[in-house]
């Protein structure tokens, strides 16, 4: 995978989890494309509004997210990353800490940014 494009996809994962601990709706909307497909831990399928709505609405709050492992790979004119990630946070009241594996598909915008196209979340035991 070309650096740029590597250095790219950082900076977007960097601006992702800062917009998730801070529940900041701009950057999110930046970031999650328009036809999003996101599958929780729950096995929900999450669309990008909805998604969104969860933030606002403060059904969604986290306090930190660590990364702890972080695999990409570019196929195909797409990027995905998988990472392993602690978080501490609350999901509709209720604490919802662990540990979790991300899956995300980043697709460059029209406008030439990354955004994510799909992605999938599993709490690990």
């Amino acid at each position: 995978m070309e650096n740029t494009i590597r250095n790219q996809i950082l900076e977007a994962e960097e601006n992702l989890r800062y917009a998730m601990i801070h529940s900041d709706i701009v950057a999110l909307n930046e970031l999650l494309a328009p036809e999003l497909l996101f599958t929780n831990h729950l096995g929900q399928l999450v669309n990008k509004q909805q998604d969104i709505n969860a933030h606002a609405l403060g059904e969604i709050k986290i306090n930190d997210i660590t990364l702890t492992e972080q695999q990409i790979l570019s196929v195909q004119g797409v990027v995905i990353v998988s990472t392993r990630v602690n978080i501490a946070g609350s999901h509709n009241g209720k604490p919802a800490n662990g540990n979790f594996r991300f899956t995300r598909v980043w697709s460059p915008s029209s406008k030439g940014a990354w955004h994510i196209i799909a992605g999938h979340s599993c709490l690990i035991a």
